[in-house]
């Protein structure tokens, strides 16, 4: 081994519990043993610099002490880097084989090394103290000297003199004066962005960023002010709060008293799958393969054979079928789960939408027949469609999956397609698959009975499996949320009337103060008696505009303002979350009225909605027509010949040209969302006349393409 990449001497190495943020590493170091007394945390910063299109990207690593600020605009103004973003997961793992909470600058190495842009701060060879560096894992940490790192990196930059290399004080950095002539820095495109989505006025319990300027952070913002979620200490994983985990009770509840009638059981199944039986489906387990999280060691010891946790249970669960399917009369076998599955996403996480864990339902059936078969499959997918549209309010069109975009190992793939006009890209809702014969055949599960109507000869069983998971929620409040905060359809909020009290001042008797308390507390309960999902906000210390602002932040549909006028009227001034009409509503009628009222903002919801969506459909006949509609943020139906190198053709030529990538909505190219189930809603497609969009070749049916999360 050269010198360049030698190891560094190390001066202690010690095991931890995991570590996702600078302050958790170092409770974590403080609480394990063999740690130095003093020490300083080492940040390894990876960017992505903005390139032209089609150019290779060459990131950007910062090594410097966790105190300095790095300030990626004047560094990359420095540097001559533009736009510098942090890279996500992916750009690392391609470079460096490491997740972010991996990283170390010891990945820095003689094959690597010529493959960045090295940024090292001038500060760490002077550093006294011992300096963290991750060892290649979230878990174990090695400490080092300042002198030894430094010389470490210059090493690999004297071994390697067409690398990029810089090392600079970053102290002085801000302070460097504009060279002579050169224009005032102007500010990046991604600040200017962020400053325009602010919204002017906007205090800490407002959401504070505009949806329709910095999406990205506006869906973050909405779920935490909306008390939906909060952030775990496992990276990729999230803790639902009962404000979103009440929403899937909901989804629960309706779904499975929809199954049951017909005739659908619960069951479940352990977590854990042997990596025999999961890799006994090739074609399935390669769809998984690089999500799959797998369990190699209990306590001190490891495991003889790894341990899969289910991505999802096809494989886990088809073994018992084939010992409790004995006869035809033991047709069909239908069961549903409602678990967790572990699917280990190394792209950006997105609440609700990307998790490395995420809850979901998935049924399994077994059939006698393939007509059985097919039917359940369009059952159960009708199912999603009105969880989405009649809970949720969320139009969505359901279709059959291209060949390219079915499930791993299935014989064909149903689903519903939803859209999300702010940032006109397309998102699957939910699946239903039929397996056909590929799981029962003698080499995989041999599940199989005697065929009565054919001599008791071997009848191999058809299959399916569908699913339906909390990304539900999330589209939901991409869908319906505004500025202000989430939108909640009343079918799915635990909260559906909150009863505000107002008109009380310091000049308020403590008798008219219980008076008009009492009266809202009158109002909820013969809410509640008429079937609504009632609450009064009594507290004392807040105002009825600050009460006002933080119910609506969460979305309840119905707000009733009561004060001392109200009560003398006998009346409740109603505000509608949705649209924020405001009318009065008879005390003596509100246990008909708010019902009425919550039913007609349900079905005003699900119309908006449905129309946004319709308007965002493009018909196109001609390829020039695609990629101008998709830079509209629309998605486009086209007619398609339906093959697979195609379908890879229309994804290349249609990526975007100059707009920067949304990293937690990776899909830059248009690919398949659905071939449409209603292919009368545009003209006939006749055989050998109507031809591809694409390439030309004759076109079969109407598919729905898109950008997509």
């Amino acid at each position: 081994m050269s010198s360049s990449t030698a190891p560094i001497a190390t001066q202690a190495s010690v095991s931890h519990a995991e570590a996702p943020s600078p302050a958790t590493w170092r409770d974590a170091l403080a609480a394990a043993d063999g740690t130095p007394a003093e020490f300083e945390l080492v940040k390894m910063l990876v960017f992505k610099p903005k390139t032209a299109k089609g150019a290779a990207v060459t990131p950007v690593v910062v090594v410097a002490r966790e105190e300095t600020e790095t300030q990626a605009a004047a560094l990359g103004k420095k540097i001559g880097a533009k736009e510098m973003r942090l890279a996500n997961d992916e750009l690392l793992i391609e470079t460096f084989k490491l997740d972010k909470n991996s990283l170390t600058p010891l990945a820095l190495t003689a094959e690597t090394f010529p493959k960045v842009i090295t940024v090292l701060d001038s500060a760490l060879s002077s550093t006294t103290k011992p300096l963290a560096l991750r060892a290649s894992s979230p878990t174990s940490t090695i400490f080092v000297s300042g002198s030894d790192l430094a010389s470490y990196i210059q090493n690999l930059a004297s071994s390697a003199p067409d690398a990029a290399f810089h090392e600079i004080d970053f102290a002085n950095l801000s302070s460097e004066p504009v060279p002579t002539g050169a224009k005032p820095a102007q500010p990046a495109k991604a600040q200017k962005e962020k400053e325009d989505a602010r919204i002017e006025g906007a205090v800490q319990v407002a959401i504070g960023v505009k949806k329709e300027v910095d999406f990205a952070a506006w869906y973050t913002n909405v779920l935490i002010k909306a008390d939906m979620l909060d952030y775990y200490s496992v990276s990729g994983c999230y803790i639902l709060k009962p404000w979103s985990y009440t929403i899937w009770e909901t989804i629960q509840y309706w779904f499975n008293e929809k199954i049951k009638e017909m005739g659908v059981e619960n069951a479940y199944f352990p977590m854990f799958v042997s990596q025999k039986v999961l890799e006994r489906e090739k074609d399935h387990i390669e769809g998984f393969s690089p999500e799959v999280a797998w369990v190699t060691r209990a306590g001190q010891s490891d495991l003889e054979e790894p341990i899969a946790i289910r991505p999802t249970s096809e494989t886990a669960m088809y073994p018992y079928y084939a010992k409790w399917i004995k006869s035809h009369r033991d047709l069909p076998l239908k069961l549903n789960q409602w678990n967790s599955v572990v699917r280990w996403e190394f792209k950006n996480p997105q609440p609700f939408l990307r998790t490395r864990e995420f809850l979901w339902q998935e049924g399994h059936t077994a059939h006698m027949t393939k007509p059985e078969a097919d039917t359940e499959v369009r059952q159960i997918l009708d199912l999603y469609r009105r969880v989405y549209e009649d809970l949720l309010a969320v139009p969505v069109i359901p279709g059959v999956k291209s060949e390219k975009e079915k499930f791993a190992g299935g014989l064909y793939t149903t689903t519903v397609e939803g859209f999300v006009p702010t940032s006109g890209r397309g998102i699957q809702g939910a699946t239903s698959h039929c397996l056909g014969q590929n799981f029962s055949r003698p080499e995989m599960f041999n599940i199989f009975v005697e065929d009565p109507d054919n001599g008791g000869k071997p009848a191999y069983v058809w299959q399916n499996s569908w699913g339906l998971s909390t990304r539900t929620i999330g589209v939901m409040v991409m869908v319906h949320g505004d500025n202000q905060g989430l939108v909640l359809p009343p079918r799915v909020a635990s909260v559906q009337v909150v009863v505000v009290p107002c008109g009380i001042t310091v000049k308020t008797s403590d008798a008219q103060r219980k008076e008009i308390n009492d009266k809202c507390a009158d109002i909820v309960a013969e809410l509640k008696k008429a079937g609504v999902r009632a609450k009064a906000d009594l507290r004392d210390l807040y105002t009825p505009g600050w009460k006002f602002n933080e119910w609506e932040q969460k979305g309840v549909p119905l707000r009733l303002e009561i004060g001392p006028q109200d009560i003398k009227k006998e009346q409740a001034l109603g505000a509608r979350r949705d649209t924020g009409v405001k009318a009065p509503l008879p005390l003596k009628e509100l246990n008909t009225a708010v019902p009425e009222l919550l039913e007609t903002i349900q079905k005003e919801m699900f119309e908006r909605a449905k129309k946004n969506y319709e308007d965002h459909i493009v018909a196109v006949r001609n390829w020039d027509e695609v990629v101008p509609a998709l830079d509209s943020k629309n998605v486009v139906v086209m007619p398609w010949c339906e093959r697979e190198a195609c379908e890879d053709d229309i994804k290349e030529r249609s990526g975007r040209a100059a707009e920067p990538q949304d990293e937690r909505a990776p899909s830059a190219g248009a690919k398949s969302l659905c071939i449409p189930f209603e292919q009368e809603r545009w003209e006939k497609i006749v055989e050998g006349q109507t031809k591809c969009v694409a390439c030309g070749q004759d076109a079969k049916r109407w598919t729905l393409f898109g950008r997509s999360y």
